[in-house]
């Protein structure tokens, strides 16, 4: 008896020394758990700050200063409109200010404020004589400066450009390519625009001479507006009883002569020409039959290219100082790949 008394008790005990040993083992296994679950945690709060501060960092915009000239001319107009129209494309990656100016004075004081604002890149057309001292200043100072158009003195600008040469190029080719060889060819010249006109006139009349050697060229001086053409080409048709074709540098001064020559009831002139990418001009290429209407873009499109330009300096990339864009014509064949219903501005 006393026998079974005591393999009773050992088993007891046995079963009480299993039970705290099972004990001891979940507790550990619950701490481990726990720490495991903290560390987690902590991880994730980690990683979520860190995603927290690339999203904060991702979405800082880029600022960009736009300065034009008050408009003066409806192409002017047009560079304002399609640098804001780029900038708000990028909208996404970028902050703009856009500012117009009726001096150097007046886009001196607009650099300043862009600076106070935190521009990292300013796109410039500094058409007013005195920008090379403060266009410096600001590159002296890490702004990244694009100029369009317009070529300056200061070291570290970059540039964006037509060419000006290359358009009478390609308008002496339009002229030969519809009139032959021979024939009276009117050069609209505007003197007033200095080296615009003079690189102009120069690639037509070097032409010429290659392609064209016996045309008859008269040159008569204008200006690059509407009225200025209207009133100089109705003296002009007084003038001359026969032309075959104009060779004006410009699209809107050669919607005044097409009112000219609308007025006079003249049915001679066979082509003319044009440059720059006013909407209004590419509307009249298809409704006017009789007349080949033509321009040499010299577009304000371009400066979209400044304002890709400023951003790719800025990201780092190997970026030519200059980028010259060329000529492209635009007549009835091919002009309604550049029409666009939606710029009321040029």
């Amino acid at each position: 008896m006393k026998k079974v008394l005591s393999i009773v008790l050992a088993l007891a005990l046995l079963c009480v020394t299993f039970a705290a040993c099972a004990g001891n083992g979940t507790s550990s296994t619950s701490s481990a758990s726990e720490e495991s679950s903290a560390v987690s945690s902590e991880s994730s709060a980690a990683s979520e700050s860190s995603a927290s501060s690339e999203e904060s960092t991702s979405t800082e915009k880029t600022k960009i200063g736009i300065l034009a000239p008050a408009v003066t001319h409806g192409w002017v107009a047009g560079v304002a409109y399609y640098a804001e129209q780029r900038c708000k494309e990028l909208s996404d990656t970028v902050d703009y200010k856009l500012y117009t100016s009726n001096n150097a004075e007046e886009m001196t004081s607009q650099i300043d404020d862009l600076k106070s604002w935190g521009a990292e890149a300013i796109v410039a057309f500094p058409q007013w004589e005195g920008m090379e001292v403060p266009i410096q200043e600001a590159i002296d100072e890490g702004i990244v400066v694009v100029n369009f158009d317009i070529e300056i003195a200061a070291d570290g600008v970059y540039r964006v450009s037509g060419d000006n040469e290359s358009m009478g190029v390609e308008g002496a080719k339009y002229i030969v390519d519809k009139i032959g060889t021979t024939g009276k060819v009117v050069v609209l010249d505007v003197p007033t625009s200095g080296s615009v006109a003079e690189l102009r006139k120069k690639g037509f009349l070097d032409t010429m001479k290659e392609i064209a050697p016996d045309m008859e060229i008269v040159e008569y001086a204008t200006q690059f507006t509407r009225e200025a053409g209207q009133a100089d080409f109705a003296d002009i048709l007084t003038s001359n009883d026969h032309i075959d074709a104009v060779y004006s540098m410009d699209d809107e001064t050669s919607i005044g002569v097409l009112q000219a020559i609308s007025e006079a009831n003249r049915d001679d002139i066979k082509v003319i020409t044009g440059g720059g990418g006013c909407q209004e001009y590419f509307n009249m290429m298809k409704e006017n039959e009789n007349i080949w209407i033509e321009s040499s873009l010299y577009s304000p499109l371009m400066v979209k290219d400044a304002v890709d330009m400023a951003l790719d300096v800025l990201a780092g990339k190997d970026v030519e100082p200059v980028k010259i864009i060329s000529t492209t014509v635009v007549d009835r064949d091919n002009v309604d790949e550049y029409l666009d219903p939606e710029n009321t501005v040029y």
